[in-house]
């Protein structure tokens, strides 16, 4: 299956668009100075314990305070808390753990007052950024994600994809990892490993290891809250996490980013960096791609369906409601049922994607249109649930329920995407009322007084609905043109541009720039 990942880079963000034979499927923007972001490291605070809750919250310099619980601290949390010492004293020259002295594991039903105490200091990495009110959600089994493998420093334990199915591979690949793996690290092969010599698993592994080391010189002396490491920006992490997949296209407005793209894609061998091109056009690339018509069409609350029907997304504190409606499809009552069937695999297919798409996460409850036939209920489940094993998202899908409910739950991470699709109506600026057509060229009239004789404009031009620029110019010597020729003897130029309203217009000067007044 062709994917294709078009990306928008500027000067305060970056939107990536993911297209799985063209049809958009994944949308993710990022400010620049984006902070807390799910994989980032940092070396943080605990401020408050709660023994209640058997947890934690900690300052990791956002304005509020994240949460860690003993579940999400690793059993090798007092081996951390240990290094975590020895690293800000510095008493190591570099991070390799070779001479460390790991300490015991902890109790999987311990309490969190055992191993904490206010004050304390200690890396942590955010596996959930803020949403709402809520602060970022984190975790103290630090893990450091490569292309063909996963480092898990302090854990012993190696672990391969079960992605790959064949039994050798699997054997052959934790062998390999076995003799490579460094003192007191885990390794997790991912999918893509599959297949790879163990001279292109060390290669990877080599530079995880860098990448532990410096975190390890960061904390050095250091004082929380402090970042201490940034996982790889979002086009790359996704570039990363789906190479198994058959990427045929990376196309990035900027030569750069398109640079340190080749840069990753490059040791992967296969030409794969050939694949990334830069857009040289003139239209914008979200324009090109037509991306920006398939974000409108996506993210509205209703969203229309091929076969006649259409869905209805609402958003809640709790949960995601979404509703499946028939429209006005109907081939009479004999096929009724069949009817509903179509429509309903038709809407499973597109509430998979767009629960990828706005990357909704949490309670997802869905009312299918109401079917008898248990047969054709267990179709519909058995389709969400093919189609929801592309999301690399964690997600749990309960059968149909007698009511035609479906519940889903889906991994939440980060804060859903959210796009205002609906503009407000440049005529009537969302009053819902007009003003006279009459008054548009009384106020076209006042304005090019203003610029000919205030201003002292000259190569004034006009440029209009093109039904009011046929007024403008309707009549020979007689058009409001010509008026304007005689009254302030110069010619003013209309120009029809059918890409404004009938209530719009806008006035160019000699250099055909629009005239903005402060």
């Amino acid at each position: 299956m062709a994917y294709q990942l078009i990306i928008n880079s500027n000067q305060d963000s970056v939107a990536i668009a993911l297209l799985q034979e063209k049809t958009l499927v994944e949308y993710h923007e990022e400010k620049n100075n984006e902070q807390h972001a799910v994989g980032d490291i940092y070396l943080a605070a605990i401020k408050k314990i709660m023994p209640g809750h058997n947890a934690a919250f900690l300052d990791v310099g956002y304005a509020k305070d994240a949460f860690l619980h003993y579940h999400d601290l690793g059993p090798q949390i007092r081996s951390l808390l240990k290094f975590t010492d020895q690293a800000r004293r510095g008493a190591y020259p570099s991070g390799h753990l070779t001479d460390f002295k790991p300490e015991g594991d902890t109790h999987k039903s311990g309490k969190i007052t055992q191993i904490f105490t206010k004050g304390l200091q200690l890396p942590v990495q955010i596996t959930k950024e803020p949403i709402s009110t809520k602060g970022p959600r984190l975790t103290s089994e630090i893990t450091i994600p490569g292309v063909y493998m996963v480092l898990v420093p302090f854990s012993e334990v190696v672990s391969v994809s079960k992605r790959i199915k064949t039994i050798e591979e699997r054997t052959r690949l934790k062998k390999l990892a076995e003799s490579i793996r460094p003192a007191h690290c885990g390794l997790i092969i991912r999918t893509i490993a599959e297949g790879k010599s163990v001279a292109e698993l060390h290669k990877d592994l080599l530079e995880l290891e860098e990448k532990w080391d410096n975190i390890y010189k960061q904390m050095k002396g250091a004082s929380a809250p402090l970042k201490i490491h940034s996982d790889s920006d979002r086009a790359i992490t996704i570039i990363r996490d789906m190479m198994k997949e058959d990427f045929n296209s990376i196309v990035v407005n900027d030569e750069k980013m398109a640079d340190e793209i080749r840069s990753f894609l490059r040791p992967l061998g296969d030409g794969k960096e050939k694949i990334v091109k830069v857009h040289s056009g003139k239209a914008p690339i979200f324009e090109y791609f037509d991306i920006d018509k398939k974000i409108k069409s996506a993210f509205g609350r209703d969203v229309p369906l091929v076969g006649g029907g259409y869905l209805i997304i609402e958003h809640t504190e709790a949960l995601h409601v979404i509703d499946v409606n028939s429209g006005n499809k109907s081939d009479g009552e004999i096929n009724q049922e069949e009817n509903a069937l179509a429509l309903n695999i038709e809407a499973a297919k597109e509430i998979a994607r767009q629960l990828r798409l706005r990357d909704m996460g949490g309670i997802i409850v869905v009312d299918f249109i109401d079917l008898r036939n248990p047969t054709y209920k267990r179709k519909i489940y058995d389709t969400l649930r093919e189609e929801m094993e592309k999301d690399r998202a964690r997600n749990t899908i309960l059968p149909m329920s007698k009511f035609g409910l479906i519940e889903i739950t889906r991994q939440r991470v980060r804060p859903d995407v959210k796009l205002t699709v609906d503009e407000k109506c440049p005529l009537c600026e969302g009053t819902g009322e007009v003003r006279p057509s009459m008054f548009i060229i009384d106020k076209i009239e006042n304005q090019l007084k203003h610029y000919i004789l205030e201003m002292s404009q000259k190569g004034l031009s006009i440029v209009a609905h093109p039904f009011v620029a046929a007024y403008l110019t309707k009549g020979l010597f007689k058009s409001m043109q010509w008026k304007w020729f005689f009254k302030y003897r110069q010619w003013v130029k209309v120009i029809s541009d059918r890409s404004l309203h009938n209530g719009q217009y806008i006035f160019m000067n000699a250099t055909e720039h629009e005239i903005v007044e402060e």
